[in-house]
């Protein structure tokens, strides 16, 4: 009981620490008006008379009326339907599961509030461990990291699942040089299991270490841990890598001995090994029983394939895949015709690249980013200043906010400078502001295409001010130099 009090009071203090520095005691917190209660799945089901009657129906109706029914949201609102029954007895590990439910549906912060709000004795370590698992799908780092370290003072860490959710965490924000240190703790408080050692294999695969992931694979056998088809897919991956094309053939076989219909994603890693061994037979003969096994195959599995088929060069096979998969598929999921359409842009075939969207366009898929990305590059290739700008402007204005790509702004600004294209600097300043990403670099590379070609840009320091962007000393010598040149006539870009 006490250390339960322990691990609670100091995420409490955490929490209230944080709420109490956030707002100074001098601020007056008006709450906020009641909004108007809105009808929700759960509660039609939860105010049933006679649920096991009519909660088909009322899930039937709910859906008729337009409503989405999750798989999440029904089995929360069993738990929720659990904790009002007098008879039924709920454990640490139901509790567990709700908070899971809870974190999935409503997010972070109401998942640490039903921790907070649940039975004191129900703050044990099958709740505790699926909080930290809740820090690390929501990427809390730090609360996860405080959360493992409580858990150890308290003498919670009996399971390599808490272990295994801080694995999962180091891999994902790139620290796997802390993972050694904490598979020697979990030998010291536990035995690792078979996700422990996949999670150890994967930080080996990730820095390229053979002879360590050798030993672990040695290690898991001795302690008469049955390896699985992930275990020889990490194997295999890291083999490839390290071009040992026999010991990758040969972990490869042992994978496909433990492939089954259950294991569906099994498939789409044996294609993607396959593919990079070179072994066409092996591709083709793994998407034929995936074919035979499962009654109708998603657009993750048809990506897979057809980038496949396109990575052994098989365009043409790869285009009567996609012509399946348009005529099947509802989605109209723009990454996959991004495929071909890729392909077509790498090979410099620009018109039939521009043949194919026509032809996507016309079936109803929308164009996304990346297809318009891949345009740009495209005509970056052959120098088509005027166009490479158009479809670099339809790119950005196809996302809701922009994630900047420096490299490909200095290959544009370089082909500008390149064709002293001062009119064509100023369009792709004005994208780049409307995206809100101007800085004292992007002033530099226009800067730079103004004096390649011997102009002076107007007003300079204005706009700059203006973008609030502060000159460095590269800025101000470009300054200095076409200051001297002649003034630029370029007021109608401006």
């Amino acid at each position: 009981m006490q250390r339960r009090r322990v691990v609670t009071t100091a995420l409490a203090a955490a929490r209230n620490y944080r709420a109490t520095a956030a707002v100074p005691n001098s601020v007056k917190i008006t709450p906020p008006s009641p909004s108007p209660r809105k009808e929700t799945l759960g509660k039609k089901l939860l105010s049933l008379v006679h649920p096991k009657r009519s909660a088909v129906v009322t899930i039937r109706q709910w859906k008729d009326q337009g409503h989405s029914v999750r798989k999440y949201e029904l089995n929360r609102i069993i738990c929720e339907w659990m904790r009002t029954q007098q008879d039924i007895k709920l454990l640490s590990g139901d509790y567990a599961v709700h908070l899971d439910l809870i974190a999935k549906l409503r997010g972070l912060s109401s998942a640490e509030q039903f921790f907070f709000d649940m039975p004191e004795h129900m703050r044990s370590e099958p709740t505790l461990s699926s909080l930290l698992h809740t820090y690390v799908q929501h990427r809390a780092y730090e609360k996860a990291e405080d959360l493992m370290e409580k858990m150890s003072e308290c003498d919670y860490l009996n399971s390599p699942l808490p272990y295994n959710h801080m694995m999962t965490m180091y891999l994902e924000n790139g620290k796997v040089e802390n993972i050694p240190n904490l598979i020697q703790e979990l030998k010291r408080s536990t035995t690792p299991d078979l996700v422990s050692y996949n999670l150890w294999l994967t930080a080996c695969q990730s820095q390229n270490d053979i002879k360590t992931a050798e030993n672990v694979f040695l290690e898991m056998k001795s302690a008469k841990i049955e390896p699985d088809w992930i275990t020889y897919s990490i194997l295999t991956n890291l083999y490839i890598k390290k071009e040992l094309n026999d010991r990758a053939k040969s972990t490869l076989k042992e994978m496909e001995k433990r492939v089954s219909k259950k294991h569906r994603a099994s498939y789409a890693s044996l294609i993607s090994l396959h593919t990079n061994l070179g072994d066409k037979k092996g591709v083709e003969r793994v998407w034929k029983n995936m074919k035979s096994l499962y009654h109708k195959l998603n657009d993750a599995e048809y990506t897979c394939m057809i980038a496949s088929l396109i990575k052994i060069g098989e365009i043409v096979s790869a285009e009567k895949l996609y012509d399946e998969w348009e005529s099947i598929s509802p989605t109209g999921d723009p990454r996959v015709s991004n495929l071909l359409f890729g392909d077509y842009i790498k090979k410099n075939q620009i018109e039939k690249a521009k043949t194919f969207l026509h032809r996507v366009v016309k079936k109803g898929i929308k164009p996304s980013y990346t297809t318009w990305e891949l345009l740009t590059l495209g005509y970056l290739k052959s120098k088509e200043k005027d166009l490479v700008v158009n479809y670099f402007e339809k790119a950005i204005c196809s996302v809701k906010k922009w994630e900047p790509n420096i490299l490909l702004v200095r290959e544009i600004y370089q082909l500008l400078e390149d064709q002293q294209d001062i009119k064509g600097a100023e369009k792709l300043l004005s994208v780049l502001r409307n995206a809100g990403y101007v800085t004292t670099e992007i002033y530099n590379l226009h800067l730079r295409t103004y004096a390649k070609a011997q102009k002076m840009p107007p007003i300079i320091e204005e706009r700059m001010e203006k973008d609030s962007v502060m000159p460095d000393s590269e800025t101000k010598e470009l300054v200095k130099l076409t200051s001297k040149m002649c003034v630029s006539d370029v007021s109608s870009c401006l």
